[in-house]
């Protein structure tokens, strides 16, 4: 069950204060990351190049999800700010995944080093289902804020709450901003383990089986209070 909100100044506030958050935890450097929020047939996405510190509610800037990718505002005049430069990417995954409200972006550090070296976070663990099945994929890489980016990331997120981003980063999906949050810190503990598991030896893969219960374990898991 997604959170059905709608575009108001509480709202606006919590997207920055989650961008604060992520600096301060660790799970992101300066201005990389980047937050979008779904509101009714628009959506909320943080403005490119503006340190987290100066952002005001007002700042944000909301974009038409319905359309396509080559222009962000069709048939609307270009405000001062400019949306973040992946506005692409968030709007294609809002698109494609109704059941989602936020997408939370980022680079943190043992998630980026996967990324980087393009290699998949497998069953190793059972928190993968946290992220919808039995593997984190990797995007294919292409230039940050490009349409083909956009469609990369579309793809490795089918059937999936996120993906790495090809020498580049990671994303999640939110049913929830703290939802979204929340995936983001398990991803980078569970990329920081696989990294560190792989160190001591070969990381044995939880069958098929046991990934679907711990899938269904997690179906409404930190949702009944949401």
């Amino acid at each position: 069950m997604i959170s059905h909100q709608s575009d108001t100044k509480a709202l606006r506030q919590s997207i920055i204060d989650a961008c604060l958050s992520m600096n301060q935890l660790g799970l992101n450097q300066g201005t990389s990351g980047n937050i979008s929020a779904r509101c009714g047939e628009r959506m909320l996405i943080t403005p490119s190049g503006i340190a987290y510190e100066t952002l005001t509610p007002e700042m944000l800037l909301s974009l038409p999800l319905a359309g396509g990718l080559d222009v962000p505002f069709p048939g609307e005049s270009q405000p001062a700010l400019r949306p973040s430069s992946e506005w692409r990417f968030h709007k294609a995954l809002l698109q494609n995944h109704a059941d989602m409200g936020f997408v939370v972006h980022a680079h943190p550090a043992y998630a980026t080093a996967l990324a980087m070296i393009r290699k998949p976070i497998p069953a190793s663990h059972y928190m993968i289902a946290a992220f919808g099945g039995d593997s984190l994929r990797v995007a294919d890489y292409a230039i940050f804020g490009s349409k083909t980016l956009a469609e990369n990331v579309v793809r490795a997120s089918a059937n999936r709450h996120g993906c790495l981003m090809a020498n580049h980063g990671a994303l999640v999906l939110g049913e929830t901003l703290a939802r979204g949050l929340w995936r983001l810190g398990e991803l980078e503990v569970l990329a920081k383990s696989y990294t560190l598991a792989q160190m001591l030896g070969t990381p044995a893969i939880l069958s098929a089986a046991e990934i679907e219960e711990a899938l269904q374990a997690f179906a409404d898991y930190g949702l009944k209070d949401s």
